[in-house]
């Protein structure tokens, strides 16, 4: 008898985010979501990541009222969302109280499964989201975020699974965001997290088909024991999104492997899928092919993009190749932090001005916090003399306990804040501010009007304002003077402060 392989959808959040840069309008979805339900996935993927800030910034809609549409669609199904560990929905560090109360309120609006990643891999980041979980009785799944360097080696990974399941984790996600998950590392790795955490610790594997090589990944893991498989509808899948559900199906039959989707279900959310998806045109810019060049560098995509309108901004686009062997270099002193956001843009930022500006003559903020450890710990030993110039140039120490632990309270704060600015009163509300303030300030005065027209509204929005371009800092900082600029990477504005040296 076949054993059976579960696979959650993720048509309705990260295919959109990895193909589309943003959230399909919610009149586009609404009516694949009874096949969603019923065709037999083991969760669907709905809500988290980029997912929310594209309600409020593109959509004008409120992204809680989008989850409990998608409970009321979809009531027989497990939903799932992507939290990223102490920093929730944004790229910044929450106390503990924001953190509670916004896993209670994902939950109570209809989330079960709650996908809990760390940036840096450093679990002591997972700690609040999964005992919050576990309080409100949902299923916790710690992820490992996946990305091979000479620290991050197999065992290193399973120890890291092992901490995770320590912690009480319900199952374990290897998550490989960039396609770097080659097929006998997906082996030996789901392999090993089975012998070492137990044969009965559920697995799931999450990787991107940007490579070309992660569907062998998958069968891969499939072999060494995995659970569970992350799929995409094959019409928003493929490229930089992640592999074709359809696909996965048919690889499976005849292995001793099976699942159990509905394949005449999974016809029809594709043909409603691939109807819409040209509205989204503007808004798609995928290379023709595969990118195993990542596999040397390990570089997302949208930062090379991103990185690329940068330099030639500066009248330097000579300078990529220089700028991505950079940021090995700069991984190297900073510990080799795994390149998942945020630590990808940091260290990508930082890699850009030592090229243009001479070896950390300028540090951003982010990458000061990055090295005293303010985002947490990464796996390898950090570079003493960078530690010492990125502590010099934020005039702080550097710190080795959780970053979370210096944060106060700030869920009386940041609820007075809202009301100020036109909340509603609901926590759900305060929640949305205390992620975005300006953008939900904004949103605030505008939800009555209701969601946007899609077909008009988003290619004007589609990315906001230009990346500000990267200034010299020798010309236009005075010393110990701090600039804000703005990286743009898949939809999401990530903002970087650079102070010049003193």
């Amino acid at each position: 008898m076949a054993r059976t392989v579960e696979i959650t959808d993720l048509l309705l959040r990260e295919a959109q985010q990895s193909l589309l840069e943003t959230s399909m309008a919610l009149e586009d979805v609404v009516p694949v979501c009874e096949d969603l339900d019923n065709a037999g996935y083991w969760s669907v993927e709905c809500w988290g990541g980029m997912a929310f800030n594209s309600c409020i910034r593109f959509l004008n809609e409120d992204p809680w009222e989008r989850l409990r549409t998608y409970r009321k669609l979809l009531p027989k199904s497990r939903l799932q969302m992507l939290l990223r560990g102490q920093n929730l929905v944004d790229h910044r560090n929450f106390d503990d109280s924001i953190v509670r109360r916004f896993v209670e309120k994902a939950a109570q609006n209809g989330i079960d499964v709650f996908r809990i990643f760390d940036a840096l891999n450093d679990v002591r980041n997972l700690k609040a989201s999964v005992e919050a979980v576990k309080r409100a009785g949902k299923h916790a799944q710690g992820a490992i975020c996946y990305g091979p360097s000479p620290v991050h080696t197999i065992p290193a990974f399973v120890d890291i699974a092992q901490q995770i399941k320590g912690m009480g984790c319900d199952s374990i996600c290897v998550q490989d965001v960039d396609g770097l998950l080659k097929p006998q590392a997906a082996y030996d790795l789901v392999k090993g997290i089975k012998q070492k955490c137990g044969s009965d610790t559920l697995v799931s594997v999450h990787t991107h088909s940007t490579t070309g090589v992660t569907m062998v990944s998958l069968m891969k893991a499939i072999e060494a024991g995995c659970d569970m498989v992350d799929t995409a509808i094959s019409s928003l899948a493929l490229g930089r999104g992640h592999n074709p559900t359809e696909s996965v199906v048919a690889m499976l039959e005849g292995t001793g492997y099976g699942s159990c989707l509905d394949i005449e279900r999974l016809h029809r959310i594709k043909q409603r899928i691939a109807s819409v998806r040209p509205r989204y045109g503007e808004f798609i810019n995928q290379p023709i092919g595969v990118e195993t060049e990542i596999f040397q560098h390990q570089i997302p995509a949208a930062l090379i993009l991103n990185m690329e309108y940068l330099l030639k901004s500066q009248g330097t686009p000579h300078l990529l190749d220089q700028v991505l062997a950079e940021i090995q270099n700069v991984r190297r002193d900073a510990g080799y932090p795994a390149l998942a956001i945020p630590a990808s843009e940091i260290l990508g930022t930082q890699a850009m001005l030592n090229v243009l500006q001479g070896k950390y003559k300028v540090i951003t903020s982010e990458f000061a916090d990055l090295m005293l450890g303010y985002y947490g710990t990464t796996l390898g030993e950090k570079d003493p003399e960078v530690v010492d110039k990125a502590a010099t140039h934020a005039n702080k120490p550097a710190i080795t306990c959780r970053p979370a632990d210096l944060l106060d309270p700030s869920w009386e704060r940041r609820r007075t804040e809202a009301l100020a600015l036109g909340c509603n009163g609901r926590d759900e509300d305060v929640l949305t501010y205390a992620m975005f303030p300006k953008t939900a300030a904004q949103f605030f005065q505008t939800r009555t009007a209701g969601p946007k027209d899609i077909g008009k509204e988003l290619s004007k929005t589609k990315a906001g304002p230009e990346p500000a371009p990267v200034e010299s800092a020798s010309s236009n900082t005075r010393p110990g003077e701090s600039r804000t600029y703005i990286i743009s990477v898949n939809g999401e504005e990530h903002k970087v402060t650079v102070t010049s040296a003193q």
